[in-house]
C-alpha cells in the first residue's frame, strides 16, 4: 500500500473489498495490520462499503468474535450449492447444514449486508435441482445472490475431467432454462436483475463491483491483484513468493498495459451492456466522439431489429432476450479486431 499509495491520486476510497482469495483464514493480527496499513496510506473515511469474502467453514463463533472490532458491513459467501453431492463434485469443505448455519450465525454478529455465491450448469444438474437451490437460498434472506454458470477452463481439473469423459458439460438448451428460472424466481422475490449476473434487493445492490462496470478507477493489492485507472490495466505478477520477495525489497512487480482508444472503447462495451441501465449513448459521445457513436448505431442494428437490444433516449441496453446472447452482441459491437 506504500508503494501503490499515489495510484488514485488522492482519491477519497469508497469502498473496500477484501476478497479474490480466502481472507476468512486470517488472523486479528493479519487484520489489523491491512487496516492500519489502508488508515496511513489513503482516505476511507468515507468508505461506505467494507466486504469480506469467506467460505462457509471458516464462519465460526471465534471467526466472528475475532473481526468484531473492525468495519466490515458487508459479506460474501462462497456457498456455491446447497446439494452435498455438488459440493463435493466442486471440492468445497463446507456442507449443505454448514452453509446455512454460517449465515444464520452472520446474522447473529450482526451483519444484515450478505451476499452468496451460486452455481449452476453443473454435471447432470436438473431444473428441480436448481429450483431446490434457489429456494433455499431465498429461505435464508440474503440481500443479493451472485450466480454464475459453471466454466470449464482448459487445463484446470474440471477441463482434464471433462476430456477424459468423466463428466459431460450440459447442452445448451438446459443452461438456458437454467437462467430463465434464475431470472424468473429471483424477480418474482423482489431480486433485481442489476448485472448479468447478480441480482439484489432495493438498496443492496454490490457498491464495489459496481465501480467495475461503470469504469471506476480501482486498486488492486496482492499478488495476481488487478488496478484500472481508465486508460491503464495493472496487474501484480500472480507467483506469491515472487510478489513477496519483490514488496520486501521496495519495488513493484507488476506489469502495465497501456490502452489504445478502441480498447477503452471495447472496454465501456462489455463492462457496460452487463449492466441493466445499460451503455450511455453520451458517454459514448463524450469519451471517443460522434465517430464512435456512430459506429456503435451501425452494429447495434441488426440487434435492435431483432429486439435483443434496446435504444432509449439515451441509453443502449440488452433486453430480456439478449442477455441469453450477450456475448455474442458484445463482440460485434467491438472495435480492436
Amino acid at each position: 500500500m506504500i508503494l501503490r499509495k499515489d495510484f488514485l491520486k488522492g482519491e477519497k476510497i469508497t469502498t473496500v473489498y477484501f476478497g479474490g482469495g480466502t481472507p476468512s483464514v486470517l488472523s486479528t493480527c493479519h487484520f489489523q495490520q491491512i487496516f492500519d496499513a489502508l488508515s496511513d496510506n489513503f482516505d476511507f473515511s468515507q468508505c461506505e462499503e467494507l466486504t469480506l469474502e469467506a467460505n462457509p467453514d471458516d464462519l465460526s463463533d471465534d471467526f466472528f468474535q475475532s473481526i468484531k472490532i473492525f468495519p466490515f458491513n458487508r459479506l460474501s459467501v462462497g456457498i456455491q450449492s446447497f446439494n452435498d453431492v455438488y459440493l463435493q463434485f466442486l471440492h468445497r469443505r463446507h456442507t449443505a447444514r454448514q452453509a446455512i448455519e454460517a449465515i444464520a450465525r452472520a446474522k447473529k454478529y450482526g451483519f444484515k449486508n450478505i451476499s452468496i455465491d451460486l452455481m449452476y450448469g453443473l454435471p447432470d444438474q436438473t431444473i428441480g435441482d436448481w429450483e431446490t437451490t434457489l429456494q433455499q437460498a431465498l429461505q435464508l434472506n440474503v440481500c443479493h445472490i451472485s450466480a454464475y454458470h459453471l466454466i470449464y477452463e482448459e487445463g484446470t481439473c474440471l477441463w482434464k475431467m471433462k476430456e477424459a469423459g468423466k463428466v459431460c458439460e450440459i447442452d445448451e438448451e438446459l443452461s438456458v432454462q437454467l437462467f430463465e428460472v434464475l431470472m424468473t424466481t429471483l424477480k418474482a422475490n423482489g431480486f433485481e436483475h442489476y448485472e448479468i449476473s447478480n441480482f439484489a434487493l432495493p438498496h443492496f445492490r454490490s457498491r464495489h463491483n459496481s465501480s467495475y462496470w461503470n469504469a471506476t478507477a480501482y486498486l488492486g493489492i496482492g499478488a495476481a491483484a488487478h488496478s484500472y485507472d481508465g486508460s491503464c490495466r495493472l496487474y501484480n505478477v500472480a507467483d506469491t513468493q515472487r510478489y513477496c520477495e519483490a514488496i520486501e525489497q521496495g519495488t513493484n512487480c507488476l506489469y502495465t498495459e497501456k490502452l489504445t482508444k478502441n480498447e477503452q472503447y471495447d472496454d465501456l462495451i462489455i463492462t457496460s451492456l452487463r449492466t441493466c441501465e445499460g451503455l450511455s449513448i453520451d458517454n459514448v459521445r463524450n469519451l471517443f466522439g460522434d465517430e464512435y457513436v456512430s459506429y456503435l448505431l451501425q452494429q447495434a442494428k441488426p440487434y435492435l431489429q431483432n429486439k435483443t437490444l434496446c435504444l432509449t433516449a439515451t441509453h443502449l441496453k440488452l433486453s430480456h432476450t439478449g442477455i441469453f446472447v450477450s456475448d455474442g452482441i458484445m463482440s460485434n459491437l467491438l472495435r480492436t479486431e
